[in-house]
């Protein structure tokens, strides 16, 4: 994705041009099972769910599941945007990944977006048997806007008391449509990743003109009264990213409410500097500690 400062509908429609991120290369060098499926949202519309889990006689009969959600600041991507990220945890726990394509603003809006998020994850949850998925070990994971609807499925779930979620790790999330933050106006007027003025934007597409008072903390975790109660998070963010200051905010307020959650702040690391530069020492170091964290919830399980 190329630096800017601002998004408009024009530009919007162009990025959208763009060619997804081509799954195959990424299933080129591993002994992967895909099986695609098509599950209802809770308006009938069909949502494109892909399962991929370890290939070969020696994977458990039960596995966990990482259930990714991607970013796009909720505007763009697709359900193989950032895959490279949960592949990881295939490799290295035999965990299967679902991952589902949510409708996207502004075409869809409001709460319609978390909820097709929820409808996927439900739908993971009735199949469990037939997919080799223990769901007593589903994670909900996502990265920037999919961070944000990771945290928004994990509220939604716990307040609807199912399915149960045993973790969320939550990349870079995007949680706060105020957009007030000192992080955010650092990121003003600049050209990069994500700007505070891309932010506005997208949050626009998603609530349109709904009043600030009436904003669904489904949608935007930060708005949420209560923090407790919630599946142990990860939660890790640049030092410099819009992003910063709502991540660590969610966080304390985790710690705040007696709940679990881990956090790390990067310095330097800019918007999505792990997927976009998987190679770079801070990445590799990011995408280490965050595996590590998974790995020791997946024990405590």
């Amino acid at each position: 994705m190329p630096l800017m400062t601002e998004l408009d509908p024009d530009l919007l429609a162009r990025l959208r041009q763009y060619p997804a991120a081509p799954v195959e290369s990424l299933l080129a060098h591993r002994q992967v099972q895909r099986r695609e499926f098509t599950v209802p949202g809770a308006d009938g519309a069909p949502l494109p769910l892909t399962v991929l889990a370890p290939a070969g006689d020696g994977r458990p009969a039960a596995a966990p599941c990482v259930y990714w959600l991607h970013g796009g600041g909720m505007v763009m991507g697709d359900r193989f945007s950032q895959l490279d990220i949960p592949l990881e945890w295939l490799d290295e726990f035999g965990a299967v990944v679902a991952t589902v394509d949510y409708r996207l603003a502004p075409e869809s809006g409001g709460t319609s977006l978390v909820e097709d998020c929820y409808q996927g994850l439900r739908w993971l949850v009735g199949h469990a048997g037939e997919l080799g998925i223990d769901p007593a070990r589903i994670i909900v994971a996502g990265a920037s806007a999919g961070g944000g609807l990771a945290a928004g499925v994990a509220l939604l779930a716990r307040d609807l008391g199912t399915p149960a979620i045993a973790a969320q790790v939550l990349i870079c999330p995007m949680l706060d449509h105020r957009n007030t933050s000192t992080s955010s106006r650092q990121f003003s007027g600049v050209p990069g990743v994500w700007t505070r003025e891309m932010n506005e934007f997208a949050w626009r597409a998603v609530l349109g003109d709904t009043p600030a008072e009436e904003v669904s903390p489904y949608v935007s975790p930060a708005r949420a009264d209560d923090l407790g109660g919630l599946p142990a998070a990860y939660v890790d963010t640049g030092s410099a990213e819009v992003f910063r200051e709502e991540d660590t905010a969610y966080a304390t307020r985790i710690w705040a409410a007696g709940g679990h959650a881990e956090l790390h702040v990067w310095a330097g690391g800019f918007h999505g500097f792990d997927a976009l530069h998987p190679g770079a020492q801070i990445s590799a170091t990011a995408r280490r500690t965050r595996t590590a964290w998974l790995a020791r919830q997946l024990r405590r399980m």
